[in-house]
């Protein structure tokens, strides 16, 4: 998953497929289980869905502007809109319920 900063962050969130950012750090147990879960996601949805990583230490301002105040936190995007997202270190099930209910959305 590409990691994006401030600057790269508005270019992303608006495409017309579905995006995924996984708000985390590096010493985060949690976000440790996660990441291996959207990887594999990511593989799955290739084409259909995008995923991106945000390192709420490198990038305060954005986890900031978000309401990030637990993590990890997954925020789902359509063409620049917050349609859905969950925090915590859900199981793979639970994640592809919630990327398939974004992406009806």
């Amino acid at each position: 998953m590409m990691e994006l900063n401030s600057k790269t962050f508005e270019e992303v969130i608006n495409d017309d497929r579905l995006v995924v950012v996984d708000f985390y750090a590096d010493w985060c147990g949690p976000c440790r289980y996660l990441s291996p879960v959207l990887e594999k996601l990511e593989r799955e949805y290739e084409g259909k869905v995008r995923f991106y990583k945000v390192n709420v230490d490198r990038n305060p301002e954005l986890a900031n502007y978000f309401g990030i105040t637990s993590i990890p936190a997954v925020l789902m995007f359509k063409k620049g809109k917050l349609v859905n997202g969950f925090i915590g270190a859900l199981p793979e099930s639970n994640v592809r319920e919630e990327i398939e209910k974004a992406l009806r959305a």
